[in-house]
């Protein structure tokens, strides 16, 4: 029987094995990063240039560090798929005393079951590592640290091109954030269908706190990062609230029927990454990424929705922060 010295060393080869296999990924994504490169610039000299122009929609989401909107240059460049490590550089000033992260090489597979108590009933979630490894383990810290507790969804939008909740900002302003920041992990052609679970912004790069919940209709921009899916016994709570209105009974504001965060809950070992994590969307999750297609935006000019961004609040709210 191995003795406890022994035990130690097996632990740290182990631990060896796996930083020299994080290196050699990364290595060989720097190399796809030259090769990309090289072929890019071989298409410049022969003339060959293309423009890729994202259209933009006129219903966009908003978040909390400015009042700008996600734009359609801010979707073309944000990168084609979630990268690690992660970054979580200091941003603005924290609406709640929170630290960032301190895993900067979090999983990028699999799934992690967590739930949201909103007016005390339970919200279920799936939230997708693959998708977005930097704002799964940004928003399982957050919620470690009860920076969603006792918090309430500020911003709700009812209108036939944009249907969201959005929370997570402490301050209930639709301006407040967790004093840091870090990249978008969205494709550039990905869909927000009912019970899609993203983060809000202000344009790229622009991730903190807020996120809000597709439970209708909704055309944005490719813009925000997607972080899983709401279940369908939870998006009853979101339709009950969405079914209330908009506090001046416009198409964008304060929901009438208050919508509070009474915590936030993931399993214990979700945010040091060392539990066993189903990969498939489990049975009862709402048909997550995509589903049916988006209805055409509204004209420019009318009362829509304001845009999901991190920060200020266009129209009546702001976004992630």
């Amino acid at each position: 029987m191995p003795n406890n010295q022994q035990r130690r060393e097996a632990a740290k080869r182990k631990l060896q094995r796996q930083l020299a296999r994080r290196e050699q990924q990364e290595r060989a994504r720097r190399q796809r990063l030259v090769i990309v490169g090289v072929i890019a610039a071989v298409l410049v000299i022969s003339g060959g240039v293309w423009w890729l122009v994202s259209p933009r929609s006129d219903s966009t989401a908003s978040g909390d560090q400015s009042s700008s909107s996600a734009s359609a240059s801010d979707a073309a460049t944000s990168p084609a798929e979630p990268t690690t490590p992660c970054s979580y550089p200091a941003s603005g000033t924290a609406a709640k005393a929170v630290n960032p992260p301190s895993n900067l090489s979090p999983l990028n597979t699999g799934t992690v079951q967590a739930d949201i108590t909103i007016n005390g009933r339970s919200v279920p979630i799936a939230l997708d590592r693959k998708l977005a490894p930097c704002g799964v383990n940004s928003f399982l810290s957050l919620a470690a640290q009860g920076f969603y507790d006792d918090t309430t969804c500020h911003r709700l939008t009812v209108s036939a091109a944009l249907n969201i909740l959005q929370c997570g900002d402490p301050t209930g302003k639709g301006n407040g954030g967790p004093g840091y920041s870090f990249a978008t992990e969205a494709a550039t052609t990905a869909k927000y269908p009912v019970g899609t679970l993203a983060l809000a912004n202000a344009g790229a790069d622009t991730n903190g706190s807020q996120f809000f919940i597709v439970y209708g209709p909704s055309t944005l921009d490719p813009s925000y990062t997607i972080l899983g899916t709401v279940s369908k016994e939870g998006l009853k709570v979101i339709d009950k609230i969405a079914a209330g209105g908009t506090a001046k009974g416009g198409q964008d504001g304060a929901p009438v029927t208050k919508a509070t965060i009474e915590k936030v809950t993931a399993p214990a070992d979700a945010l040091d990454g060392t539990g066993s994590y189903v990969a498939a969307t489990p049975s009862g999750q709402a048909s997550g990424l995509p589903t049916a297609p988006a209805p055409t935006a509204a004209a420019p000019g009318t009362d829509t929705a304001a845009p999901l961004t991190t920060g200020a609040v266009p129209s009546t709210s702001g976004g992630a922060g």
